[in-house]
């Protein structure tokens, strides 16, 4: 639980080495509190991808977040993609990559490299990387104690997963023992093929099934915006009715729509508030979980 004598020891000395400016360390330290009350001993879900993995300066300060939350009593569980990785190997081995529908087509090869690359490459280093921070992580998969449970979703896309069960006690377990899970999204199913599962819908399921405070969706937009060429647009929070108002309206399309869908099956799931915003934004997750201000947009449930 929380305990103010630990924020001297972790809190303030993590953000004193990030890399803000004094005014900016100020106002941290300052509008915290109140919220390092709430989320201490709370779960909170980070999904993470895109290209907020692909700057090694981006990755360095997600990670400094992650083990500063965890610091302060937040148990963090990250749930990460590797799409970028996947496909410079995959072009090194002269495969080339296909998608429909924004799903990546995953034949018995193409799910080796899949695996090999987010079960092993970017699991272990995002884990490495939480380690040199001052973080206590372990990385696992969905393969891993039945986590993700899978079945084919459609024969065309091959070895892509849809997730029939999440058994969380491996996540629940590790929490307990105070590590920060780091999950990547491969699934099996009872005979032990291996499928390649959506990060988002990976994510959403896991906050679900775990009781998870808050679910951090990190995109490459900053959320959901009026006019998509206009950030001050911003809608910085909308309920699960008023979502699906803004797909008839146009304003929630192409590929914000399976991420939007992600969002409200986590509500629906039970989780209190879900948020996309934009991962390219240094210590976005700090701004949205600590701070007045917030970051991206926030999906709540209906209200009465």
């Amino acid at each position: 639980m929380f305990s103010e004598e630990k924020i001297p020891n972790g809190f303030v000395k993590n953000i004193m080495d990030i890399n803000f400016s004094n005014s900016q360390r100020a106002e941290v330290l300052t509008q915290a509190l109140p919220y390092i009350k709430r989320y201490t001993g709370k779960i909170v879900v980070i999904k993470y991808g895109g290209n907020a993995m692909t700057s090694p300066q981006l990755k360095k300060q997600v990670m400094e977040d992650i083990v500063l939350l965890w610091l302060i009593g937040v148990k963090v569980v990250l749930v990460h993609g590797g799409g970028p990785e996947i496909n410079e190997l995959m072009e090194r081995l002269g495969k080339k990559a296909e998608f429909i529908d924004g799903l990546r087509v995953t034949d018995r090869e193409t799910m080796d490299i899949v695996q090999m690359v987010l079960a092993g490459k970017v699991n272990k280093s995002l884990v490495s990387m939480l380690e040199a921070k001052g973080g206590k992580a372990m990385g696992i998969s969905g393969m891993d104690g039945n986590l993700i449970e899978a079945r084919i979703k459609d024969a065309k896309l091959g070895f892509v997963g849809e997730i029939c069960n999440i058994n969380i006690a491996p996540v629940s377990d590790l929490l307990e023992k105070g590590y920060i899970p780091v999950v990547s999204t491969i699934g099996c199913d009872k005979e032990g093929n291996a499928y390649n599962i959506n990060g988002d819908t990976a994510a959403a399921h896991i906050a679900g099934a775990i009781g998870a405070e808050r679910l951090i969706m990190m995109t490459d937009i900053a959320g959901i915006l009026t006019d998509k060429n206009d950030p001050s647009t911003l809608i910085p929070e909308v309920t699960v009715r008023e979502a699906e108002k803004l797909y008839g309206q146009g304003i929630i399309s192409g590929g914000m729509i399976p991420k939007v869908n992600c969002c409200i099956e986590a509500i629906r799931r039970g989780v209190k508030d879900v948020t996309i915003m934009d991962g390219r934004i240094p210590h976005s997750i700090l701004m949205e979980l600590l701070t007045d201000e917030g970051a991206g947009t926030m999906f709540v449930g209906d209200r009465n």
